[in-house]
């Protein structure tokens, strides 16, 4: 396939809108990814592989797949690495003796063993290592979730019947 053919259809991609396109061609398969239609920064082009584990030198809008008796295309020097911003960690918080209880999986939030019945523990609760504190449901799974010490319930950060994702705090101890 010659180039004034391969811009032609380049022009009719751009003319109906298309990002993508994959055709059999002179024996060999186009296959064109034009990918969103922003314009990209140069560490963000497009990177085309071709058969064979090639990567074309210079970033391509599209690629056209050699014929089976064509030889493999050579690999180039490694792309350039984005710029990485480089953020402090933040201290944490200091310890006042407190344990955030945390959900051990993404699910449904229970206060208490039943609709309707008294919830497992209240602000002010004092709870012993094993007790139950909510229950969180995960595929229909009634997961208990049990006091890792004894203390105190001071907190209760999700309200019942509410989602909740892994490792969000449930409620506090201390």
């Amino acid at each position: 396939m010659d180039l004034k053919t391969l811009r032609g259809i380049a022009e009719l991609m751009d003319e109906h809108g298309l990002t993508h396109l994959k055709m059999d061609v002179d024996g060999g398969k186009l296959e064109i990814d034009r990918g969103p239609r922003e314009v990209l920064a140069p560490q963000q082009q497009p990177v085309v592989v071709l058969p064979g584990g090639g990567i074309p030198a210079a970033p391509a809008a599209c690629a056209v797949a050699p014929a089976a008796d064509a030889a493999p295309a050579a690999a180039p020097a490694a792309p350039a690495a984005p710029a990485v911003e480089v953020v402090e960690p933040v201290a944490p918080a200091p310890d006042d003796g407190t344990l955030e209880v945390e959900a051990p999986m993404v699910g449904v939030f229970y206060a208490a063993p039943a609709p309707g019945a008294e919830p497992f523990v209240h602000v002010g609760s004092q709870v012993k290592k094993g007790d139950t504190l909510c229950i969180v449901e995960a595929m229909k799974c009634m997961n208990e979730i049990t006091a890792e010490r004894d203390g105190e319930v001071v907190d209760i950060c999700a309200q019942d019947g509410e989602l909740v994702e892994y490792g969000r705090c449930l409620m506090k101890l201390r």
